[in-house]
């Protein structure tokens, strides 16, 4: 019987799962940017950016730009390397013979 890996329960929602994707394929993206590509609530989405940076996945900066709120997230190593291990365990369920 194949052992199936216990997947990141941080990572298997969908809204922090498409934060960290988002994060992973640039340097640093503002909370707008991530705001427009994952259709979150301001509020949800703080919410999430909250989580994954207490866990040490992403790294948040606060701050001003011309006189406005700015934030700007990136990924943290903590968080490639989860996000690198939650895809191979997604792997390993989708194509479970092929480790035996």
């Amino acid at each position: 019987m194949v052992a199936f890996s216990q997947l990141d329960p941080l990572l298997h929602n969908q809204l922090r799962l498409a934060i960290v994707s988002l994060l992973m394929n640039v340097e640093e993206a503002d909370f707008n940017y991530i705001l427009d590509k994952t259709k979150a609530s301001k509020g949800n989405l703080s919410a999430q950016l909250t989580k994954l940076k207490d866990a040490g996945y992403i790294k948040v900066e606060k701050g001003f730009r011309n006189n406005y709120p700015h934030t700007s997230c990136s990924i943290a190593k903590k968080g490639m390397k989860a996000f690198a291990d939650y895809v191979a365990a997604l792997q390993a369920y989708i194509n479970p013979e092929k480790d035996e």
